[in-house]
């Protein structure tokens, strides 16, 4: 059996400073022949953009794919919304946890397996302000000890 060939192209890496990912799924993604050739050239933007379910489809907004340099009247709207594909089973569960907990749903990344492009969503918690600095401090803690593990072994 071949191994999964994962290529990441763009990353949501606000999404985990502002935000607690309880856990995350993976879905394909609809797209026209331009916007593919644009995102394998890494031209696609995560930031503020979420997932939603409507009418029982899931849909994700924000997400902007630049207009493919070679393309002409292919191209199509770059910040469109793209349907997400999922199981009708998982979709509804998500959409009870959505409506029930209050999460979100984040886009976290987008690449691409077996050439074929995925988006990894996350069923996310707003952090607060003290979360975030509690995370800030957290890892500056973690940084020193790091320095000082690094200058007392050289000593």
């Amino acid at each position: 059996m071949p191994e999964k060939e994962i290529k990441t192209v763009a990353q949501n890496r606000k999404a985990r400073h502002d935000y607690f990912v309880e856990e995350s799924f993976e879905a394909g993604i609809e797209l026209r022949g331009t916007e593919v050739k644009s995102i394998r050239l890494g031209k696609c933007n995560l930031k503020d953009c979420y997932a939603q379910v409507e009418k029982g489809e899931m849909m994700v907004f924000g997400m902007h794919i630049s207009p493919y340099e070679k393309g002409n009247i292919f191209n199509t709207d770059p910040m469109r919304p793209k349907k997400l594909l999922m199981h009708k089973a998982e979709i509804r569960k998500l959409e009870q946890q959505v409506m029930l907990k209050g999460l979100t749903l984040i886009p976290l990344s987008v690449y691409l397996k077996n050439g074929r492009m995925k988006v990894q969503l996350g069923l996310c918690k707003g952090k607060k302000n003290y979360d975030k600095r509690d995370d800030i401090a957290k890892r500056d803690a973690d940084r020193e000890i790091e320095r000082s593990m690094r200058r007392n072994g050289r000593e």
